[in-house]
C-alpha cells in the first residue's frame, strides 16, 4: 500500500506528472471544470471533501514556488485566505488575480489537473505553480 498521504489515483498521477512551473488546480464545488481529461472530480457532498484538507495532502507532495488565488477572496472569503496562507511555504508568492483570469487557467497547457472539491465557500480555488526539488 502507498505509504504517502495522496491515495487517489487520479491526484497522485497527476502530482507525478508536475515539472517545473506546471500547474495543478484545487476549486470549490462551483467552479466551472472542463470535462476533460483533467477533471478530477472528489466531490461527494457540500463541504465533503472540503477545499483547505484537499490543498493540506497536495502540499505535503508537491513542491509549489508560486499560487494564484482570485482577488475577490480578500473581501469574500478572508477566512479561508488565512487558512491558505497558513498552509504555505514562507518563500512561495501569492499572486492574486481576477476570477475570472482563474477559469482561463482550467485550460492552460502546462495544467496537469482540475481538481474539484465539495467545498461551498466562494472563491475557495488556487492554482499551484511547482517547482523543483532541488
Amino acid at each position: 500500500m502507498k505509504k504517502t498521504r495522496v491515495l487517489n489515483s487520479h491526484v497522485s498521477q497527476a502530482i507525478a506528472t508536475i515539472g517545473h512551473f506546471d500547474l495543478l488546480s484545487i476549486n470549490d464545488a462551483g467552479m466551472p471544470i472542463p470535462n476533460d481529461e483533467r477533471r478530477i472530480d472528489l466531490a461527494i457532498t457540500k463541504e465533503l471533501p472540503r477545499f483547505i484538507d484537499v490543498l493540506d495532502v497536495v502540499l505535503s507532495e508537491m513542491e509549489v514556488q508560486k499560487v494564484y488565488l482570485a482577488e475577490e477572496i480578500k473581501t469574500h472569503n478572508p477566512e479561508q485566505l488565512k487558512q491558505i496562507q497558513s498552509l504555505l511555504q514562507d518563500n512561495v508568492e501569492i499572486a492574486y488575480i481576477p476570477h475570472t483570469e482563474m477559469k482561463a487557467y482550467l485550460s492552460h497547457p502546462l495544467n496537469k489537473g482540475n481538481i474539484r472539491t465539495g467545498e461551498v465557500t466562494p472563491f475557495s480555488n488556487i492554482i499551484l505553480e511547482s517547482n523543483v526539488t532541488f
